[in-house]
C-alpha cells in the first residue's frame, strides 16, 4: 500500500500548557488507513520550558529552535522549510498551538480533500464555551462561513489555525511569505493560491476548538493612550501593521486601496472615536 505522508507544522512561544494540550489532541486523533504524519514544531525562544516538555512527552516531534522574534508567520515558514528538507510530503498541515482538535479532525479534513482535490482546505473552529464559529474561512464580504456538514464550501479569506495544503499547491504557490512576521501571512497565502488557479474551501464540519481573539485590537480603542496605540499598531502582534498591511493590499487589491487604508489606519490611531466601536 502506498502511504500518503503529511507534514504537520506548528510554531510556539511560551505557551507550554496550550502547546502540550494541542499535541495531546493531535496525537489522540484517529489517522485513516493509508496516511502517516511527521510533526515539525518551531520553539521560538520559549523560556517556560515548552521545548523540553514537548521533547519529554512527544519525542517524535521534530523541534526546531527559533530566534525568539519569528512570531507566527515566520515561525510557520521555518517549520515548513525544515519539513521540505526532510521529505517530499503529499500534504502540509498548518496547526496553531492554541487549537484543540476533535478526535476525528484529521479524518474529516482528509475526507474533504478527497471530495475537493487540489484545494486548500481551511479547518473550521468553534468556541468550546459557546459553540459559536470562531475561525475558518470567510466570504467576499468578510463574513465567517458556517460548514454544511456535507461538503467543503468555497471561501475567499483563510484563517491559518488548521489548514491542509496538498503537494500540488505547494509546488506552484510555495510556502508562506516570510516578509510578514506574524499576521496577514495566512490571508496572503489564500489569495496567492487563488491567483494560481486553485480554490480555497472550508471543511464540511467543525474540526476543533479555538477561542476568538478580541474583535478590536488595542490600537483601535479610544480608552488606550495615544502613545500605547501607536506602539501596539507597530508591534508585530498589532494585527494590521501599516507597512506589512500595505504590502499585502497592494499585492492583492491594488495600490489605491493600499494607500487609502494606510492613511485611514493612521487616522484611526489618531482619532479612534471616529469609528463605531463593536
Amino acid at each position: 500500500m502506498v502511504v500518503k505522508e503529511i507534514a504537520i507544522l506548528l510554531t510556539c512561544h511560551n505557551r507550554k500548557e496550550k502547546t502540550i494540550e494541542c499535541l495531546t489532541a493531535l496525537y489522540s486523533n484517529v489517522i485513516p488507513t493509508g496516511y502517516s504524519f511527521d510533526v515539525f514544531l518551531v520553539d521560538d525562544g520559549s523560556t517556560d520550558g515548552t521545548g523540553e516538555a514537548v521533547k519529554e512527552d512527544y519525542p517524535n516531534v521534530n523541534i526546531i529552535l527559533g530566534t525568539g522574534d519569528l512570531y507566527w508567520n515566520r515561525g510557520m515558514h521555518l517549520a515548513w522549510k525544515t519539513a521540505t528538507k526532510n521529505k517530499n510530503y503529499d500534504f502540509y498541515l498548518w496547526l496553531n498551538d492554541d487549537v484543540k482538535l476533535l478526535r476525528d479532525s484529521i479524518k474529516i479534513i482528509l475526507d474533504d480533500a478527497i471530495k475537493a482535490p487540489d484545494c486548500l482546505l481551511c479547518g473550521v473552529m468553534a468556541s468550546e464555551d459557546t459553540g459559536n464559529i470562531t475561525y475558518g474561512g470567510r466570504d467576499k464580504n468578510g463574513k465567517i462561513l458556517i460548514p454544511n456538514k456535507k461538503e467543503p464550501i468555497i471561501c475567499m479569506e483563510v484563517n491559518g489555525n488548521f489548514v491542509l495544503i496538498p503537494k500540488e499547491i505547494y509546488e506552484q504557490v510555495g510556502m508562506l511569505d516570510p516578509i510578514f512576521p506574524h499576521a496577514i501571512g495566512d490571508f496572503d497565502y489564500g489569495f496567492r493560491c487563488v491567483s494560481k488557479g486553485f480554490t480555497c474551501k472550508i471543511t464540511s464540519k467543525i474540526v476543533g476548538h479555538c477561542e476568538a481573539n478580541p474583535q478590536l485590537p488595542k490600537w483601535c480603542l479610544p480608552e488606550v493612550s495615544f502613545l500605547k496605540r501607536v506602539k501596539v499598531l507597530y508591534s508585530p502582534l498589532g494585527n494590521s501593521h501599516p507597512y506589512y498591511y500595505f504590502l499585502y493590499e497592494k499585492r492583492h487589491f491594488g495600490l489605491l486601496l493600499a494607500i487609502k487604508h494606510f492613511l485611514t489606519i493612521h487616522l484611526r490611531v489618531l482619532i479612534p472615536q471616529l469609528w463605531k466601536q463593536i
